[in-house]
């Protein structure tokens, strides 16, 4: 969310911006906005002076009782009574008014780094930099359900009767390899120097609105019934929300967090849930890392977080590219984002697995993430948030690159002893 003082004193560079997020249609909001915070700052200044001068009449009425003047007393009774009822009057008229702007500047989006390409979805998204060589090999790489399947490894066909679809049973050498990537990852990010954690995987509305845009709440959350609680999406949203209403010790930044949790999606839109895989499902696990830092400190970080998914998934023996998301494709809080892309062998070309974003103080302001500094005062902090590795969409790319042409699939060195020592998984069937 922006600051309504910068919207103010900058109306042109906030509708540009909406321009190059190819979102016209709210350009209307940002006069519209403008000219309900002038009212509300009217009613606020008002409602601050009739304060002042019905406290000052209230101390006069017992001057004059005390000096016997009951008639002059019983008339500021009257205006003092009449003050609190026009004072009541302007307190409901500003705290709609600043609903009202707060509700406009939560769609209004951030204004994204310069350093962003223009474009309008994904298409226009910009390759960056590939790391290692995508492989072609010289059999042919079946679908990643049949390749878990000869393991024994999935069961879509009961998790359907259990769940519908969007669900797994993982079995087996797959279910086992799917916990280890997990545990590497985690492992991995601690040697790095971030701080484990395990959070909750629910969290309330206010959070959610916090980290957030309204368009992927709905598109994402599931919400439990009759409390004001939704499953996480991703753990990225409990962690950032663990410091909701907090002032911060310059001093004792940057926080640097990474997490596992379960992520429940409600995958709403075009996309769908596929039957036959479990590339975009209902529910998956993740290890996520997210940094609470100085704003200057911000960009640095944004390029640490990024590297730190390439070298993971290198470690493991897959090649990955990473891809400048365009002005359209960001998501409305984000300043700057990166995908981190893993090469499919069967599909011969490369997919997301993760994605690395610079939020700015977008979500600080709406969480009130202060910081403290004995040179510059209060202000709001950056958050970032990088998906590490999410199985089992990751165990795709895996199985893929990995994969023998007997079958059997080789287990990275960096992985054994997440394995019980395993160098190659054998099929079943």
């Amino acid at each position: 969310m922006l600051d309504i003082k910068f919207l103010r004193e900058n109306p042109e560079i906030v509708k540009e911006n909406i321009r190059k997020k190819f979102q016209d249609s709210k350009l209307p909001l940002v006069d519209e906005v403008i000219e309900l915070d002038k009212l509300s700052r009217a009613a606020k200044k008002e409602a601050d002076e009739l304060r002042a001068q019905r406290n000052k009449h209230s101390k006069e009425i017992g001057a004059l009782m005390a000096k016997g003047q009951r008639e002059e007393a019983e008339a500021m009774k009257v205006l003092v009574t009449s003050q609190g009822e026009r004072l009541a009057e302007l307190e409901a008229q500003e705290a709609e008014l600043s609903e009202k702007v707060k509700t406009i500047m939560m769609t209004i989006p951030n204004i994204i780094d310069e350093s962003v390409p223009i474009g309008k979805d994904d298409s226009e998204n910009v390759e960056v930099q590939r790391y290692g060589e995508p492989v072609t090999p010289d059999f042919e790489v079946p679908y990643h359900t049949e390749i878990m399947e000869r393991f024994c490894g999935i069961d879509l066909e009961s998790a359907r009767k259990v769940a519908g679809n969007g669900f797994y049973y993982l079995m087996g050498d797959i279910a086992r390899l799917h916990s280890a990537v997990i545990s590497y990852a985690r492992d991995f990010m601690i040697d790095r120097g971030f701080t484990y954690c395990v959070p909750p995987f629910m969290i309330r509305s206010d959070v959610v609105t916090g980290v957030m845009s309204f368009a992927e709440m709905d598109s994402m959350m599931y919400k439990i019934e009759g409390e004001d609680l939704y499953l996480i999406g991703t753990s990225e949203h409990s962690m950032i929300g663990k410091f909701i209403d907090t002032m911060n010790k310059e001093e004792e930044l940057p926080y640097t967090l990474t997490s596992y949790s379960p992520c429940f999606r409600k995958e709403k839109g075009a996309h769908g849930i596929e039957e036959r895989g479990v590339y975009r499902i209902h529910q998956f696990e993740k290890q996520e890392m997210i940094v609470v830092c100085k704003p200057e400190d911000s960009m640095m970080w944004f390029d640490k977080l990024w590297q730190n998914t390439v070298d993971l998934f290198r470690s493991l023996d897959i090649p990955v590219r990473t891809l400048e998301c365009c002005s359209g494709d960001l998501a409305d809080l984000k300043v700057k984002s990166i995908d981190v892309e893993a090469w499919s062998p069967r599909q011969q070309k490369y997919f997301e697995v993760g994605s690395c974003s610079n939020l700015g103080d977008a979500q600080a302001r709406r969480l009130r993430i202060r910081v403290n500094s004995k040179e510059n005062g209060k202000y709001f902090a950056h958050t970032l948030n990088n998906t590490v590795v999410a199985p089992p969409r990751m165990l795709i790319a895996f199985l893929e690159n990995n994969l023998n042409a007997d079958g059997s699939v080789n287990i990275p060195e960096a992985l054994r002893p997440y394995m019980g020592g395993m160098e190659k998984m054998l099929p079943k069937n």
